[in-house]
């Protein structure tokens, strides 16, 4: 099977997506990520649209790209000028990269109502720019934009489009379902037609025209109408990382691509490179300041997560009884929850992944399991608390050692109509035998209870300087009771080895607070504990 090429247009094409933005310099480092992980064609930007882009690829100029090329983005001349005047052509050379990527307008709606052109002078349009790049030796690759739409309204328009930048030398005729509204037999029927006239025209001349595929994801089909298009002849995939992009988004490379290599068997990139698809897609993320999607197919924290005690129990004899690939081929990992669903199945690889050593007796796992179910009916949620399981199910298999006690805490806020309020907070805890009481400001009642916390443990556990708070969460478990409602409290800390989550329960945001707080303390010290 031929490579499929692999084309990403994260940096321009996923910017466009609502609350997306990168600057140049966040552009060139995601680009190097992008060429380290195998991709074949990097589009970078549309210089001519923005001088953030321009200065992007002013930068990447000094970038040796090791496997991918860079790639301009722009569209055909304007109406009624000539190539060498057009400002958008004139940015595309300017951006001095060896390919370029350049759109034209297939549909006739788009030409005569929404342009106000002619057929006419919309074809001497993609004829004219295709040539114009061609001469300055530039890889040109068109992007037929709305094509699958023409198509289905005016067929030989559509065609004659496509025609006009073959003619004029195009390297890679790319086919859009720009409004993402058509169905994978849509692309397949399309596709057919249009392969059956390149075959009749082209084939007999010896020329073999190079179709690609982009699509967007308006019916949630985007990347299977991608996989329909590659089944079809396409040799080039375009997409963006995550399928960030305008309205619902591209088709999502880190979907594609697993598919492409696991699946179909096709070359796209080296098994070793597609283990690192999931640090890429956190990396992109985070970039973008967007939340990783947990449930997002092969690369989500939930991708190979297992709830229920049926099927972590059949997962341990056989992980392909309920995963369709092994995790580690993208860089993932299986997980197993613990809630109100669990079995004795999921208490044993749980505790086997925290380093819980159980009891050899069988019949005290449904101790422990009954007493989560009890917590969760609470309205505690073990599967997202790590931190607080572990510390569970060591107090249920008496091996827990609390390496702190708390006899008592107060925390006071103090507010005046002048200034912000003030948290003050006092603690009384045992450690190592000795009586602690210890007091502490912070910006809010939680900080000041973590600052004194930490004055008073710090004398005895020096090692606590490279445990971080990472995120604070408080839910309300049921609002019917309105303010007297139970909250949740989820903490997540880190150090400089894991990350971890605590949870606590209560009428009182305080009291929460602090058994999140508290557990997510204990889980660090018991770690260095053995240095001390």
């Amino acid at each position: 099977m031929e490579p499929v090429v692999l084309y990403d247009t994260t940096l321009r094409d996923g910017s466009q997506g609502e609350n997306i933005s990168f600057t140049s310099e966040e552009k060139i480092r995601v680009a190097k990520k992008l060429d380290n992980l195998g991709i074949h064609y990097i589009e970078g930007g549309w210089p001519g649209s923005n001088p953030r882009d321009m200065h992007f690829f002013h930068l990447a100029k000094s970038v040796n790209f090791k496997n991918a090329k860079l790639t301009a983005f722009g569209s055909t001349r304007r109406p009624d000028t000539t190539c060498h005047e057009d400002q958008n052509l004139k940015a595309l050379i300017e951006s001095d990269t060896t390919c370029v990527t350049i759109f034209g307008k297939t549909w006739d709606l788009h030409v005569q109502q929404v342009m106000d052109n002619t057929l006419e002078e919309n074809l001497l349009m993609i004829q004219e720019s295709v040539s114009y790049l061609k001469s300055k030796e530039r890889e040109v690759i068109y992007d037929a934009e709305h094509f699958f739409d023409g198509f289905k309204d005016n067929p030989d328009y559509a065609l004659k489009t496509l025609f006009a930048a073959i003619n004029s030398g195009a390297d890679t005729i790319v086919l859009c379902d720009t409004n993402g509204g058509c169905l994978p037999f849509d692309i397949e029927s399309a596709i057919k037609d249009v392969r059956k006239v390149f075959k009749e025209k082209y084939d007999s001349k010896g020329v073999k025209i190079k179709l690609g595929i982009h699509t967007h994801n308006d019916s949630n089909l985007a990347v299977a109408n991608s996989i329909v298009a590659v089944r079809q002849g396409a040799v080039m995939v375009q997409g963006t990382i995550n399928g960030y992009g305008e309205r619902c988004g591209n088709a999502d490379l880190t979907s594609i691509i697993p598919i492409l290599r696991l699946k179909m068997d096709n070359p796209c990139i080296s098994y070793n490179n597609l283990e690192m698809l999931k640090k890429i897609s956190r990396y992109v993320s985070e970039t973008a300041n967007m939340t990783p999607l947990r449930n997002r197919p092969f690369v989500g924290k939930s991708a190979f997560a297992h709830k229920g005690g049926i099927h972590v129990s059949a997962v341990m004899k056989n992980p392909k009884a309920y995963e369709h690939i092994d995790p580690d081929k993208v860089g993932n990992k299986r997980r197993v929850l613990v809630s109100d669903l669990s079995g004795k199945s999921n208490i044993i690889y749980k505790a086997k992944e925290l380093g819980v050593e159980l009891p050899e007796n069988e019949d005290e796992y449904s101790e422990i399991v009954s007493e989560i179910k009890r917590l969760e009916q609470e309205g505690y949620q073990f599967e997202a608390a790590d931190g607080s399981l572990k510390i569970l199910i060591e107090k249920s298999t008496k091996k827990f050692k609390p390496l702190f006690e708390l006899e008592s805490f107060r925390v006071t806020i103090e507010k005046d109509k002048d200034h912000p309020c003030k948290s003050h907070a006092m603690i009384k805890i045992i450690v190592a035998g000795n009586k602690e009481i210890t007091a502490a400001e912070g910006e809010g009642p939680v900080h000041a209870l973590d600052n004194a916390l930490r004055k008073s443990l710090g004398k005895f556990f020096p090692g606590l300087d490279i445990m971080h708070l990472v995120d604070f969460k408080v839910r309300v478990i049921d609002g019917r009771d309105a303010t007297t409602s139970k909250v949740r409290v989820l903490i997540e800390s880190s150090d400089e080895d894991e990350v971890w989550s605590t949870i606590g329960v209560s009428e009182d945001i305080i009291e929460a607070s602090w058994q999140a707080l508290a557990d997510s303390f204990q889980y660090e010290l018991s770690k260095q504990a053995q240095y001390f």
